[in-house]
């Protein structure tokens, strides 16, 4: 699915969301570049129903193609933070080799608990778009009316 091959690729993919998901309300996405090959993304997509995907992105094209350096992914309806998906590594944690270092923080104790049952992070990567995966989770849960 990386048939991003340059920053601006990219760009106009985040700027244009709604167009490739119809379930996407509006977005608050921002890229900030640092570079003519690095940027930063952060901001908000929001959908129907009250709920929110937080994104926080470093990105890296100087190979000519997506490497995400770092992510952080929040998913809330309204006030209430359902879960969140990060990469700091738990090698503690045999349950999450499967996928490491990405996992996805759930409840209870959302903070210290992570989903452990595999796939604990099923689709995300470094070196592969995560947002088409988040915001087809985020779909499954709205109402059909509004997926």
């Amino acid at each position: 699915m990386n048939h991003f091959q340059s920053l601006r690729n990219y760009e106009d993919f985040i700027y244009d969301l709604s167009s490739y998901y119809p379930a996407v309300v509006t977005s608050t996405l921002v890229v900030v570049r640092r570079s003519a090959k690095q940027a930063t993304i952060v901001g908000e997509v929001v959908f129907a129903d009250a709920y929110r995907l937080a994104v926080s992105e470093i990105v890296d094209f100087a190979e000519g193609r997506l490497v995400i350096g770092r992510y952080g992914y929040e998913v809330w309806h309204g006030k209430e933070k359902l879960y969140w998906y990060d990469p700091q590594p738990h090698p503690d944690i045999p349950e999450l080799a499967s996928t490491h270092p990405h996992h996805k923080h759930i409840p209870p104790d959302i903070k210290h608990h992570r989903a452990q049952r595999a796939p604990a992070a099923p689709s995300l990567s470094f070196t592969q778009p995560n947002l088409p995966f988040l915001i087809q989770e985020i779909e499954q849960r709205l109402p059909p009316s509004t997926a």
